[in-house]
């Protein structure tokens, strides 16, 4: 087989929302496929007839093009090997089970059928990321004592079983490689003998490490967000996403932390991933993500940032584009999701946050007459630009023997309502010498 032949599948159940576990076993399927030049299908396991809806199945769907992983082949993409939904493949599934009942190498029991586990078989599983497994068929599927238990392949209600099901999709659509996670070491036994029993080829295995929490428990929701759309909605940016549930197992090399797809698709080498759990870091992902908020385009980011303004009452439409893309550069690396840095900016919007934020009421009178003189001087300066500003404020400080501070962080808080900003004078500069005076003007701190 060559790197070409390779095709690999993410099989979700719609009976939820993408969530973070499953969005990892996408990417690195994704991204083998799109590494080796081979195929990504995406397949729908939807026999749980009661929990399974067209709603999370568009759900998945948006999920995943959300993180920009296309596929393929699958439900709305057609291709040569589907239908791509289990429901549409009942007969097949059927045909195989009465194939392994003529054989007798499967039984019924009432409306069931039911695969009988040979005993004394040895096999080995042959997996790219743990290595070598050796298993015994007595030990494949065991009951709760120990004794052996045969395998349900048809249930009573004629719908196939999960480890039946996948052994004969993947067969049937020619999957070469099965990438999923580490909980799945369990099921492939069982799968392994179904795969003998029918004399096909196995496919190759790799097994993902599983992920963590911080406390170093299973991740689930109490971890946090459950589905990739919280994530997008806490302000997380998919290119940052895709970068960090990259590196949960996989490293890049050379000490690469911060990758965008194309080198990713170079890099990624499916021998490289290591089965040691991964730690879901917020810390981490906060850091990927703000250097992905560094990383784009003055317009790119005011486009992302707008949505999050307006969630907070803000109107950034009655402001010029460039300047809102000038005030965004002025945070820097401020903010490590689109949230915060629409939180952080939003005095470059509009003056309402400020007023909300700031009252002015630790000014003392005295305070407050030092603050009117230097105002005054500032507001009448014939250039307002921010290195101008400065060394006007320090000329001041220095002849009324006054700390710089003592002035700045007032004009500071009236501007911006925050005792960290950028550079006051640049956020000044920035503002114009009209706003500035109006706030200053609301505080009484100019005539």
């Amino acid at each position: 087989m060559t790197m070409k032949d390779v095709r690999v599948r993410f099989a979700p159940s719609p009976t939820g929302a993408l969530h973070i576990g499953g969005a990892h076993t996408a990417l690195f399927n994704w991204l083998w496929a799109r590494h080796s030049g081979g195929r990504f299908i995406l397949r729908i396991e939807d026999t749980d007839l009661e929990r399974s809806t067209p709603e999370y199945e568009r759900t998945i769907l948006d999920g995943l093009k959300w993180m920009g992983l296309d596929w393929d082949e699958g439900p709305d993409a057609g291709g040569d090997w589907g239908p791509y939904r289990q429901s549409e493949r009942l007969d097949g599934y059927r045909r195989r089970a009465v194939e392994l009942l003529d054989r007798g190498l499967a039984y019924k029991d009432g409306d069931a059928v039911i695969f009988k586990v040979p005993l004394g078989v040895e096999m080995t599983l042959h997996d790219t990321i743990y290595g070598d497994i050796n298993i015994q068929s007595d030990r494949a599927s065991m009951n709760q004592d120990g004794s052996v238990k045969d395998i349900v392949i048809i249930k009573s209600d004629g719908m196939p079983t999960y480890n039946y099901a996948v052994v004969v999709d993947d067969h049937d659509m020619n999957i070469t490689c099965v990438i999923r996670g580490e909980d799945h070491i369990s099921n492939t036994p069982k799968q392994m003998l179904l795969y003998r029993a029918f004399g096909w080829e196995l496919p190759e295995f790799a097994h993902l490490p599983m992920i963590l929490g911080a406390d170093k428990k299973k991740l689930s929701k109490r971890h946090g967000a459950a589905s990739v759309f919280e994530f997008s909605d806490m302000g997380y940016l998919p290119d940052a996403i895709f970068n960090f549930l990259a590196l949960l197992g996989w490293t890049a090399g050379n000490d690469v932390e911060i990758f965008d797809r194309e080198l990713a698709t170079t890099l990624f080498d499916l021998a490289k991933v290591t089965k040691k759990p991964a730690v879901f870091d917020m810390d981490k992902l906060n850091f990927v993500n703000q250097e992905h908020l560094k990383r784009l385009g003055a317009a790119a980011r005011r486009e992302i940032i707008e949505p999050f303004w307006r969630s907070l009452g803000l109107s950034p439409e009655r402001r010029e584009k460039k300047y809102l893309e000038d005030a965004l550069s002025l945070m820097g690396g401020r903010g490590r999701t689109t949230k915060e840095l629409a939180e952080f900016s939003d005095y470059f919007v509009d003056f309402g946050p400020v007023k909300e934020r700031y009252d002015a009421s630790d000014i003392s009178s005295d305070r407050r007459l030092a603050i009117r003189g230097f105002l005054g001087e500032l507001l009448s300066s014939p250039e307002w630009e921010a290195a101008k500003m400065e060394e006007l404020a320090r000329r001041w400080c220095e002849t009324n023997k006054t700390p710089l501070k003592d002035i700045a962080m007032p004009l500071r808080l009236a501007l911006t309502g925050r005792k960290v900003s950028p550079g006051v004078f640049e956020v000044a500069a920035l503002l114009g010498r009209d706003e500035c005076r109006a706030r200053l003007t609301h505080y009484g701190f100019v005539g």
